[in-house]
């Protein structure tokens, strides 16, 4: 499994902050104007193609593609895999810049006003930035699962797990890994082991900041992501 790079851990994490990782500060994503890109995004539209089941990625501003065109975070990418497979689902990005797992469970009803039919969590990495308590973050995390399985019975869930970096320390890292999969078996839940597996801590893959993919790294998350959600598509 890919690791973040000590030598750039205290710059990234203070640029990840500054960039996109503040608190998620609205259940509704169009309130704030900065963020009119990314909700226009989560809303399904009217028409044709409301019918075709959607795919939503409830994410950070990994899944939102901070830095990216929208073409290219890896969501996008998920569609044209979805598209390529003769498959008919209709992929909806739902990623917030800088959203905690608080922040995504207090806008996971606005997500669920049109059930899904998969919905792909990725949360908890801005958490891991700021020490957030582990035992906390796995609780909003399951809050999640709880109110999808209530307010859409029939929606499939993929959870995307994430790491802490080691400057937090061994223990904290070895508590915070330990969230999604815990989660996974509890909620008995398929689980991407790293969303970033083969992209974090690799130059060539992220930009400036060190943390986020650049458009090669997103094809990687996407790759990533298409193993573990492609069956439940099929």
């Amino acid at each position: 499994m890919s690791r973040w790079r000590t030598r750039r851990i205290i710059a990234g994490a203070a640029v990840l902050v500054v960039a996109g990782c503040g608190e998620s500060r609205s259940a509704s994503p169009p309130a704030r104007p900065a963020d009119t890109a990314v909700a226009s995004r989560a809303v399904p539209p009217a028409g044709p193609a409301a019918d075709i089941p959607t795919v939503v990625f409830l994410g950070t501003s990994l899944t939102a593609g901070l830095g990216l065109d929208p073409d290219s975070a890896y969501p996008a990418l998920v569609q044209r895999k979805i598209d390529s497979a003769g498959l008919h689902y209709r992929v909806v990005n739902a990623g917030e810049s800088g959203e905690s797992s608080a922040g995504a469970l207090h806008r996971i009803d606005w997500i669920l006003r049109e059930p899904p039919a998969v919905m792909v969590i990725e949360t908890g990495a801005n958490d891991g930035l700021r020490g957030q308590d582990p035992d906390s973050i796995r609780a909003n995390i399951h809050g999640i699962i709880e109110r999808v399985r209530t307010r859409s019975p029939r929606t499939r869930i993929l959870l995307a797990g994430m790491e802490a970096m080691p400057n937090l320390g061994k223990d904290y890292v070895r508590r915070f890994r330990a969230i999604y999969p815990a989660v996974a078996r509890a909620d008995s839940l398929p689980l991407i082991q790293f969303l970033l597996a083969g992209v974090a801590g690799v130059d060539s893959l992220n930009q400036q900041d060190g943390i986020h993919p650049n458009e090669a790294g997103a094809r990687i998350v996407a790759t990533t992501v298409w193993r573990s959600l492609a069956p439940l598509l099929r």
